[in-house]
């Protein structure tokens, strides 16, 4: 299983997303199963590869452990970078 550590935003929106971004990071969102959604923010330099996509992976945000998949990723037009991704719930392990 695949483990991302991530950290929780606190600014959301297009100017604060694009600060990310020159920062060498994106954001991305947590969300489902009547959960509260979480907005979090990821380093550019996770590996991504074709098994990224089918595992689950452990995504870890301020020490609690969360088990989500991928729903969707958001490509930049013309660059190998990714722009944002979106995570879905599927178990919390305590």
């Amino acid at each position: 299983m695949l483990i991302i550590h991530a950290t929780q935003r606190d600014k959301i929106g297009k100017s604060a997303s694009r600060l990310l971004r020159t920062k060498n990071k994106f954001p991305a969102i947590v969300y489902g199963k009547k959960k509260p959604t979480l907005h979090i923010q990821i380093d550019n330099k996770i590996i991504i590869n074709s098994t990224f996509f089918k595992k689950n992976i452990r995504l870890i945000i301020c020490n609690e452990k969360y088990i989500v998949s991928i729903k969707e990723i958001h490509y930049h037009a013309f660059k190998p970078k990714i722009i944002h991704i979106d995570f879905i719930y599927i178990d919390e392990i305590k």
